[in-house]
């Protein structure tokens, strides 16, 4: 396409398919992940759930791995307003409130988790 009198490069892509938009590529990147993660910035408040959480998944004997995200484009990407979150398998099951060691176990033991 000319525009100006100038010829408009195209850019392509080095791998001779049609790619994606960056978006597109940023949203199966982020896809949810197994286990558990706790959203937030590190914080007082985000550090108590995720103490809370570790201590319940020793108590209820899960093999979960436990994450904490900060990053705060994935965070959005799980579509969390206000943090700390408490995600399992990429479902969110909790935010804005730091939980107790027993709400996060009731919570844990509502789903089908396998014990460790």
């Amino acid at each position: 396409m000319k525009l100006f009198g100038q010829r408009l490069k195209t850019k392509s892509c080095c791998c001779d398919q049609a790619c994606l938009p960056k978006q597109t590529q940023n949203e199966q990147v982020n896809k949810p992940k197994q286990g558990i993660q706790i959203l937030g910035s590190g914080c007082a408040r985000c550090t108590a759930l995720e103490k809370a959480t570790h201590q319940a998944v020793e108590e209820l004997q899960l093999d979960l791995e436990i994450e904490h995200i900060r990053d705060f484009a994935q965070i959005a990407s799980y579509e969390v307003m206000s943090t700390p979150a408490l995600v399992v398998n990429g479902q969110v099951l909790s935010y804005g409130k730091v939980l107790t060691v027993n709400e996060v176990k009731a919570l844990l033991s509502q789903l089908e988790i396998k014990k460790g």
